[in-house]
């Protein structure tokens, strides 16, 4: 099956707020082909199915800060602060909007999130890795150190010239 949506365009929608990864109710409408008061609109018939760990609200210094992230403009006139949703709110929204688009765009909303967890799950294991070899490898070039120290040190110090002196006539 061919994807809908390409992984990295929705991987582009994920914002960190609050401690969770999120999407806006504005970039989710879109991705399901509805307006965003739409889809609101469902949700709030079935507020039940959305608990705050699933969907909230953003306050005005989080909208704030996000719409300076992703540069859009006050055009348009928004008169409501954007919901966001949570992983776990966006399997619920198909439940809520059960067209089959939808479906095949959750499906792929899921993969992308999948997809996000992997990839920062392999970025922790190489911060790991690079940390051991930083521990592992301290000790071994710390001799080096310690040697161009000593070089250093040994260049300091006044050489006695090499070769014959002529003694000066008086």
């Amino acid at each position: 099956m061919t994807d809908i949506i390409p992984v990295e365009n929705i991987v582009n929608k994920i914002y960190f707020i609050r401690g969770v990864k999120v999407m806006l109710d504005s970039d989710l409408a879109e991705l399901y082909g509805v307006e965003t008061k739409v889809l609101n609109q469902a949700v709030k018939r079935n507020l039940n199915r959305f608990p705050p760990d699933f969907m909230f609200q953003l306050d005005k210094e989080e909208f704030e800060c996000l719409r300076s992230q992703i540069v859009t403009s006050n055009r348009g006139g928004q008169r409501y602060l954007p919901y966001v949703f949570t992983e776990h709110g966006i399997l619920m929204l198909s439940s809520v909007l059960s067209s089959e688009k939808a479906v095949q765009v959750n499906i792929q909303i899921m993969r992308s999130f999948t997809r996000l967890r992997q990839m920062l799950s392999t970025h922790e294991e190489l911060k790991k890795k690079i940390e051991s070899m930083e521990k592992k490898y301290d000790a071994q070039f710390r001799i080096v150190f310690d040697a161009i120290k000593e070089l250093i040190t040994d260049e300091l110090k006044p050489k006695r010239k090499i070769g014959f002196e002529r003694k000066k006539r008086s």
